[in-house]
């Protein structure tokens, strides 16, 4: 008679094992990339210190996309608080048929320079580093970046959020202008429809 109590109890704690999976459930559609890991010391008194910073990269794949950087003693500890600081920081950026950026843009953040160029289909992400780590979590499919200033990866990943950051789209303008779509579409050299502008 004493073991059923404990059978019930069982049950209890395996559905609340399952009970964290199906609460971070919504949540399962971000991609995380881990960017730079770095181990730094602090001196202090007795000898040196040692934890990990790391740099993080999230996005919904779907014109999201944010970084963060955490320190602890631990590495996992250091990138679930990279996590947790890049989900709370992430921009929306356009995006043109869902695939590429509306036009060029650069940035520069300290000696990080970078550029990125829109591309036509089948193109591919053709960037490196930190630089394809944003693009690729961002959902771009097709780009051409180019980094031509320093390598620091904290660097970079600032040089080129401030890139996205003015990317803007030609529903965008038109509404800052308060003019319609098609009066702009109208003035392109490129082919590029009103409709296809519209929908993107």
């Amino acid at each position: 008679m004493a073991q059923q109590p404990q059978r019930g109890g069982g049950d209890r704690n395996r559905r609340d094992r399952n009970a964290p999976a199906a609460a971070e459930a919504p949540e399962s559609d971000i991609i995380e990339k881990l960017v730079h890991i770095n181990r730094v010391a602090a001196t202090v008194k007795g000898g040196r210190r040692f934890s990990f910073a790391a740099l993080m990269v999230v996005g919904d794949g779907k014109g999201r996309v944010g970084f963060g950087h955490g320190k602890a003693r631990e590495v996992p500890e250091a990138i679930r608080k990279a996590t947790e600081e890049a989900k709370k920081t992430m921009i929306r950026v356009p995006l043109r048929e869902n695939r590429t950026l509306h036009h060029d843009g650069n940035g520069r953040w300290g000696a990080g320079k970078i550029m990125m160029r829109a591309a036509p289909p089948g193109t591919g992400v053709i960037a490196g580093g930190p630089m394809r780590a944003v693009l690729e979590t961002l959902g771009v499919q097709d780009v051409v970046g180019k980094s031509t200033g320093s390598s620091n990866p904290y660097n970079m990943i600032r040089a080129t959020f401030e890139a996205l950051k003015v990317q803007s789209s030609p529903r965008q303008v038109a509404s800052k202008r308060g003019k319609k779509v098609a009066d702009l579409m109208g003035r392109r050299n490129d082919g590029a429809s009103a409709p296809e502008a519209v929908e993107s």
